[in-house]
């Protein structure tokens, strides 16, 4: 018990100091997710409006894909990237693996089924009074569109942010096709805070951990500080 107290007081110091270690895997983590996180909502947001309003055979059954897909192996999408990007793989050539950009592909493949999904459940919720009053008042397809996107703007924000929470706190991609590496350079180092977090334990500095941990659940705290704020304009 006085090791615990003793890392969270050692970890409180590391915060407050802005210990460069500490802040450079913070900032690393931050920077990786965010992009991710922008790049799959470009593409989540507008597929899932897509599948949402489309008429198509199957669309009941890729939906219930894309739901089954929200609960996929963050060790799956490591390995499937690690033997795209590897030098054997068909993308080797790129030799993007264990660099920070193999690690923002492979957390954009892991939220994007989440992130469509929960575009399509976000224009569900759409009050069908609005949809119809739309049709009544003889919008055109755009303006309809529009319209229905801007109702659910709120849940589709909400859908954004479970997005970059699940990528700033996964861990198995990122050790896989990240290698958890520290390098002189802030562009070429892959550590982040969840494998961080993982070595530090395992070395035993416990401290370190636990400010890792800390930053962690700050950082997710001010994601939903914002979202919150945004609804409540």
């Amino acid at each position: 018990m006085y090791e615990i107290i003793e890392g969270i007081i050692e970890a409180a110091r590391l915060i407050v100091t802005l210990d460069p270690d500490v802040m450079a895997i913070s900032a690393r983590s931050i920077v990786i997710s965010l992009t991710a996180t922008v790049v799959a909502t470009l593409v989540a947001v507008p597929l899932g409006a897509a599948i949402y309003f489309g008429t198509f055979p199957g669309k009941k059954s890729l939906i219930n894909l894309i739901q089954t897909l929200y609960s996929l192996p963050t060790v799956i999408v490591g390995l499937l990237i690690f033997l795209l990007l590897s030098r054997v793989g068909p993308f080797g050539f790129f030799r993007l693996l264990f660099t920070p950009t193999a690690m923002i592909i492979a957390q954009t493949v892991l939220i994007l089924p989440i992130m469509t999904g929960l575009t399509i459940s976000a224009l569900s919720g759409v009050d069908p009074v609005i949809r119809d009053t739309l049709r009544s008042l003889g919008a055109t397809r755009f303006q309809f569109l529009k319209s229905v996107m801007k109702e659910a703007r709120f849940a589709i924000l909400a859908a954004v942010a479970v997005g970059f929470g699940r990528a700033i706190s996964e861990v198995g991609a990122a050790i896989l096709v990240g290698g958890n590496i520290m390098a002189s350079s802030f562009a070429s180092s892959t550590r982040v805070l969840t494998t961080a977090i993982s070595l530090e334990t395992s070395m035993g500095n416990i401290s370190q951990s636990i400010a890792l941990g800390i930053v962690l659940l700050l950082i997710a705290l001010a994601v939903n500080l914002v979202i919150t704020m945004i609804q409540n304009r």
